[in-house]
């Protein structure tokens, strides 16, 4: 499973020190971001070379604890599932072990010119199925 570490700055919190709820997003959008990098499928690669951007369709988010001010967080990263034009991403992120939130992101796969749904280019579906695989 793949992390990425996330702290927690003023700006992510509200005016009591606790996450402001729609910051999750973003630590969760930056996680998958850095998952494909990771894997070697960098967005702008990805944009440029295959007319292909991935977007997230639906997210199922349960808040189960808060995080506050200057915690250290762990952001993760599953592959679920990977269809020709989409994929089904878990996501979790703790702190210290203990589950703040999960997360299921379906994402689709558009044309970066057209916005239209395409499948994803073979070797990159192929790559993603064997994630699925390691994953499962």
């Amino acid at each position: 499973m793949f992390s990425h570490p996330v702290r927690i700055y003023w700006e992510d919190t509200d005016a009591g020190g606790v996450v402001y709820h729609a910051r999750y997003l973003a630590f969760l959008e930056r996680a998958r971001t850095e998952w494909m990098r990771a894997h070697g499928h960098g967005q702008e690669c990805l944009r440029a070379e295959h007319d292909l951007l991935f977007a997230v369709r639906a997210m199922r988010i349960e808040f189960r604890a808060p995080a506050r001010l200057d915690d250290a967080l762990e952001a993760t990263v599953a592959l679920r599932e990977c269809r020709r034009a989409s994929l089904v991403i878990a996501q979790e992120i703790r702190r210290d072990g203990v589950l703040l939130l999960d997360a299921q992101v379906r994402i689709a796969a558009l044309s970066a010119t057209g916005f239209r749904p395409r499948p994803i280019p073979q070797p990159l579906y192929d790559a993603l199925q064997a994630l699925v695989e390691n994953d499962a």
